[in-house]
């Protein structure tokens, strides 16, 4: 097990720890709010959630392999059109945290509905948590400091705004949350 460790640890394998990472923080959140909420009623929320989270690993996975064909076949890379390559892919990174956002925003709002204050409370950070875990998981694709520096405040912001103003994450997202 050690040699694996070390192995993975390396400066070449950075991308697969990233990967594995985030994988393995996804699976033990899920896990941890469906332990959690088991007892106040509201595992459903943790299911919900997990489905989320599968759509947004293929999502993310269809968008990257998209973007990188794209900018493949047009060959921007980071060394000669790098306001193209950065900006490119800080609008796939974004448009999946905030895709995110808005999903769970709703989610959560369906699961106050009639909550006690306290309930209400543990739900909606729940629903951040879930929101920085999603940040973990894009930023395994997208690594980078200028795509994390980025896309963070963006993640919290939205979520703020899609819990706040619900209906701006219908209208911005709702077509692909009817899709699933």
């Amino acid at each position: 097990m050690g040699e694996i460790s070390k192995w993975l640890m390396h400066d070449d394998q950075k991308e697969l720890f990233e990967i594995l990472f985030a994988v393995t923080l996804n699976l033990v959140f899920v896990a941890l709010i469906a332990l959690l909420l088991w007892p106040l009623g509201n595992a459903l929320l943790a299911l919900r959630l997990s489905k989320g989270y599968i759509v947004l690993w293929l999502v993310m996975l269809m968008l990257a392999g998209s973007v990188y064909r794209v900018q493949e076949y047009f060959r921007v890379d980071m060394y000669e059109h790098a306001n193209a390559f950065l900006f490119s892919n800080l609008a796939v990174s974004c448009l999946l945290q905030t895709g995110w956002t808005a999903f769970t925003a709703q989610t959560v709002q369906v699961f106050t509905a009639g909550a006690s204050i306290w309930m209400m409370s543990v739900l909606y950070f729940i629903g951040f948590l879930s929101c920085l875990v999603a940040y973990y998981v894009v930023a395994s694709f997208y690594q980078g400091s200028f795509y994390r520096l980025t896309s963070l405040p963006i993640n919290v912001l939205s979520y703020i705004v899609f819990c706040v103003w619900p209906m701006a994450g219908r209208v911005l997202y709702g077509w692909f949350f009817e899709m699933f």
